[in-house]
């Protein structure tokens, strides 16, 4: 078993690894948030939270 935890680190590295150009890149050239950025990420969110109650009472 002491194999897969290794293996799993080894996973998260290379993929730590991979995204650090972007990170920079994304630090490097910051996007503003527009006005009505909030309002649409909220409700996409609410859509979402919605369709899993749904799932979960479409279950019970």
């Amino acid at each position: 078993m002491e194999w897969m935890k290794w293996l799993w680190a080894i996973a998260l590295g290379l993929m730590l690894i991979s995204i650090w150009p972007a990170w920079k890149r994304w630090q490097a050239n910051k996007i503003e948030a527009q006005p009505g950025d909030w309002s649409t990420a909220t409700f996409i969110l609410g859509l979402v939270m919605l369709f899993v109650l749904l799932l979960v009472v479409s279950v019970q």
